[in-house]
């Protein structure tokens, strides 16, 4: 039996004129009233500011101090954090100000500095590297979660994902592989960040709020889907009868175009939220709770609550109900 699919959307939208039409086509057939097309619960809201990033305490050293490991060539970076244009410094830029930082601290022990330096430069020198080494995985993840590029991914202003629009997935993947190779690597001196590259993945992630219209789409698709599964309950506990229609329903238009939808869709949000699931996964840093919450909630593939293993189980549910209705009607 050919694998049933739906379009998302909202409104009148093509997708859900499409579903719609599906719906009452199934209705037709069987003899029954359309259902009245629910609304979707609207998608979690993102964790709050406070809630989705780690304490970064500033630390403060007098200028004396800092010019006395002038040989590690940090004041000019201090002074560039330290001036306006430093203080309301996007969230990528001020981890690469941390990036840098952590590697001329660290970098600085492999050099004739140390042995320059007295008893209180030396140790003044371990606490600092010591201190950056510990917050640069905070610093990296307060990067991504205080980014409004990242924040925007997860906006409730947004519908769901347009049939004809799924290339975006491919389109954005590159970003999300990008920022956990930038993760990563962070510790490896080798490693070159180069603040266009990720300015310009950011900017991709901007370009439109992917993560929650594949969510609204994911579960608008498994609304519909339930919607007419309660048709086809209907019908299997009726009288016995046969729709004579049954064959041709499930080879219409209506049919072949959402057949060939939700496989792409199930298949763009899997990849998707896997690749999120791995840049998660990437940071050394135990996640707030908040955020450990709302990924299980809404970006999980096994949480049976979560979008899209709801969708497959509607999917699966509704094909089942589509194979012993055909049976019967053998």
């Amino acid at each position: 039996m050919a694998t049933l699919a739906l379009l998302s959307g909202c409104g009148d939208g093509p997708a859900e004129v499409l579903l719609g039409d599906y719906q009452r086509r199934l209705a037709e057939t069987l003899d029954l009233a359309a259902p009245s097309p629910r609304s979707p619960a609207n998608i979690g809201a993102f964790p709050g500011r406070d809630a989705r990033l780690f304490s970064v305490p500033e630390i403060r050293e007098g200028f004396l101090d800092v010019f006395a490991l002038r040989g590690c060539h940090i004041a000019n970076l201090v002074a560039e954090r330290n001036n306006q244009l430093g203080r309301v410094a996007a969230p990528s830029q001020r981890w690469l100000y941390e990036l840098s930082l952590w590697r001329r601290l660290s970098g600085c022990w492999n050099t004739e500095v140390p042995a320059t330096l007295d008893e209180a430069g030396r140790a003044r020198l371990a606490r600092l590297t010591r201190t950056k080494t510990e917050q640069l995985p905070r610093a990296s993840w307060n990067a991504l979660f205080d980014s409004s590029e990242w924040v925007g991914s997860f906006s409730r202003a947004s519908t769901p994902l347009a049939p004809d629009e799924l290339g975006a997935v491919d389109e954005q993947l590159p970003a999300l592989a990008y920022l956990r190779e930038a993760t990563l690597h962070q510790f490896d001196r080798r490693w070159p960040p180069d603040s266009a590259t990720l300015e310009g993945h950011l900017q991709t992630l901007q370009t439109r709020p992917l993560t929650a219209e594949l969510l609204r789409a994911l579960m608008l698709a498994a609304q519909r889907l339930r919607e007419a599964s309660d048709l086809l309950q209907a019908e299997l506990a009726g009288a016995g009868t046969c729709p004579v229609e049954l064959a041709g329903l499930t080879n219409s238009d209506e049919a072949r175009r959402l057949a060939a939808w939700l496989p792409r869709l199930e298949d763009g949000a899997r990849r998707w939220l896997a690749a999120i699931h791995r840049l998660l996964d990437a940071h050394p840093v135990d996640a707030p709770p908040a955020v450990t919450a709302y990924r299980r909630r809404w970006l999980s593939l096994e949480a049976p609550e979560a979008p899209w293993p709801a969708l497959v189980a509607a999917r699966q549910h509704h094909e089942a109900l589509r194979e012993s209705l055909a049976q019967r009607c053998r």
